[in-house]
């Protein structure tokens, strides 16, 4: 072709409705694995025998996140007879601890947004737990309060959190608790 004349652009292969090179040479190698046969380009495919997550567990979000689920769980189970999950447990306890706490001063100190705490706090309230009552400095907030219900429901439902950390936390001496505790909330303080 003469140099004044220019041949069209090709298109991408994805706009001609061909898969990529790339694409093509993964979907052949799927194939092949599906088929059981070695792959096109001749290499072999490993299998694992092993998994490997040394990376992961060298994450401070893996570990914290694997070590609360496996508290959670167990944290779901034995709270379920009080009818408390994980967050409404949070709440109750904050109350419990901190009468005439309002619902900004809960939203900041366990970091929930407020629309997600309304519905909360309704439900407590049906229950029986909480009661709003008007607070002493501010004539516009309202102060949480446990009820006696509320109260010795969360004597019971503390005891039964506590035991259950200790018991899933038992390869741990008291300090090494401590300890954990103590940097868990330099992260997050």
């Amino acid at each position: 072709m003469p140099s004044s004349q220019t041949r069209p652009a090709r298109k991408p292969a994805a706009t001609r409705g061909e898969a990529p090179p790339s694409a093509a040479k993964n979907q052949a190698i799927a194939e092949s694995d599906a088929a059981g046969a070695a792959p096109a380009n001749g290499s072999s495919v490993a299998a694992v025998d092993k998994v490997d997550t040394a990376y992961l567990q060298s994450l401070m979000g893996y570990n914290a996140r694997r070590a609360a689920l496996s508290i959670i769980e167990l944290f779901l189970q034995r709270l379920a007879p009080y009818g408390l999950k994980p967050v409404d447990f949070s709440v109750m306890s904050t109350i419990h601890h901190n009468p005439g706490v309002t619902s900004r001063q809960l939203c900041a100190a366990l970091n929930l947004l407020p629309p997600n705490l309304v519905g909360l706090i309704q439900s407590l309230e049906t229950r029986g737990l909480i009661e709003r009552k008007p607070h002493p400095h501010d004539g516009r907030a309202v102060g949480l309060h446990a009820t006696a219900q509320g109260q010795a429901l969360m004597v019971q439902a503390e005891q039964t959190a506590s035991d259950l950390e200790i018991e899933k936390t038992a390869n741990l001496t008291p300090a090494q608790r401590k300890t954990l505790l103590t940097l868990l909330q330099k992260i997050y303080l």
